[in-house]
Formats: structure tokens, C-alpha cells, sequence
């Protein structure tokens, strides 16, 4: 589940870097600075999905990334297909977890 999750939002922080190099022409400074800053916690927090509150951060990234769509209207299509990719990434993660550990409970011991 963490490793879709982390690709999740790896891909928005690329996404909303090139959607900065759009905006650079149009938009005032302090925009850029919160598309940037946005980008940047995207990527870190792909690697703090360790804890829940990793998970409640990333989250609360969707909802902020989404905001970014009234810098760039576009974006928020953009924004929210990777909410629901995020959403997918959950709930496929929940059940291909749940699917291995059915899996690992089953398995017998090599003797």
C-alpha cells in the first residue's frame, strides 16, 4: 500500500513542477512559492507513510494541491484525478495487503 501510495504522490509533485513552469509567466511570486512548496512536501511526504500521521499529511497535501487549481483553473481536473488515484491507491493497497496476509497465513513452514 505505501509503495502506490509513495508513486502516488511522487507523480503529483512532478506534475504540479511542470504545471509551475506554466504559471511562472503569469502569476505573481507568492504562487509559485506555494506550488513549490507543495511539490516539494509532496515528495517528502511520500517517504513518512510509515506512521498514520504520514498518512493524514499526505492527505491533507490532496486537499492543498487541489487548491492549486485556483492558480491554474486546469488544475483542478489535474487535481482532482490524482485525488481519486490517491483514493484508489488506498483502498487497492487495503486489499492487496489484506490478500497477502491471507496468503502468508496459509503458507506452511519449509521443514
Amino acid at each position: 500500500m505505501r509503495m502506490l501510495a509513495s508513486a502516488v504522490l511522487v507523480m503529483e509533485s512532478f506534475t504540479l513542477g511542470f504545471a509551475l513552469l506554466l504559471a511562472m509567466k503569469n502569476h505573481s511570486s507568492g504562487a509559485i512559492i506555494y506550488g513549490a512548496s507543495i511539490a516539494i512536501l509532496l515528495i517528502l511526504s511520500a517517504g513518512i507513510l510509515k506512521s498514520k500521521s504520514g498518512w493524514i499529511f499526505a492527505s491533507a497535501l490532496q486537499i492543498a494541491m487541489l487548491a492549486f487549481g485556483f492558480v491554474l483553473p486546469a488544475f483542478f481536473i489535474v487535481g482532482t484525478l490524482f485525488v481519486g488515484l490517491w483514493i484508489a491507491a488506498i483502498l487497492v493497497g487495503r486489499k492487496g495487503e489484506a490478500i497477502r496476509a491471507g496468503l502468508l497465513a496459509t503458507r506452511t513452514p519449509d521443514a
